[in-house]
């Protein structure tokens, strides 16, 4: 006997967004934004391009920016890491996630940070500075400072800006030098810049002492 095709079954609202929000970051992670089409999405999802536009009637902008949210959303995961233990090893388990993160997607992240793309605007730039404070949230909650002071807020800030621009140079370099040497070339950065700041400012060097002075 033949066997019966197995039976189709209808995607829910969430269910097809879902789908056609992977299909566009998977093709948005290889090529630059404006490379990519509706009609890329629909074939990469297996749909017809009035499908795509059904869900994301604002075109190719509301889907880029829709995928833009998600990608955040994962990238806000990244330095969602449990308060136990030492904050350098839990910072660098964060790295590994980020550094996993942007070799996952090189070229869309590449587009994201640099800019200039035809459908940059207001939005989009708002969700990539708002990963970038949570970023740095995470990090005073795991350094225990609950009111971090201007100087030690421009440090972290600062250090999260050196660490865009070394993923962005090591997606440049073919992702050399292997990824887990990259992440303990930023956690030491990480203490160095950290140091510098203690010599300026009280709130950090109380922090040098103690929260960090058994790891370095």
């Amino acid at each position: 006997m033949t066997p019966a095709a197995p039976a189709y079954r209808r995607l829910s609202v969430e269910e097809r967004r879902s789908q056609l929000l992977e299909a566009a970051l998977s093709l948005f992670a290889h090529r630059v934004p404006e490379d990519v089409s509706l009609d890329d999405v629909a074939e990469a999802a297996g749909v017809s391009r009035p499908l795509v536009y059904r869900y994301f009637p604002g075109g190719k902008q509301q889907l880029y920016e829709a995928a833009l949210r998600s990608a955040a959303e994962e990238l806000h995961h990244c330095f969602d890491e449990p308060r136990d233990g030492p904050p350098l090893p839990r910072l660098a388990r964060a790295l590994d996630r980020y550094l996993s993160f942007v070799g996952r997607h090189d070229a869309g992240f590449s587009a994201l940070l640099q800019g200039g793309s035809v459908v940059e605007t207001s939005r989009t730039t708002a969700i990539v500075d708002g990963v970038r404070r949570a970023a740095a949230e995470h990090i005073y909650s795991h350094l225990g400072v609950p009111d971090p002071g201007p100087r030690l807020r421009m440090t972290v800030r600062m250090w999260i800006t050196a660490v865009e621009a070394a993923s962005l140079i090591w997606l440049d370099e073919d992702k050399q030098p292997p990824a887990d040497e990259l992440r303990d070339w930023l956690v030491d950065q990480f203490v160095a810049v950290l140091t510098v700041t203690a010599a300026r400012d009280a709130q950090t060097a109380e922090l040098v002492r103690g929260a960090l002075a058994a790891e370095t």
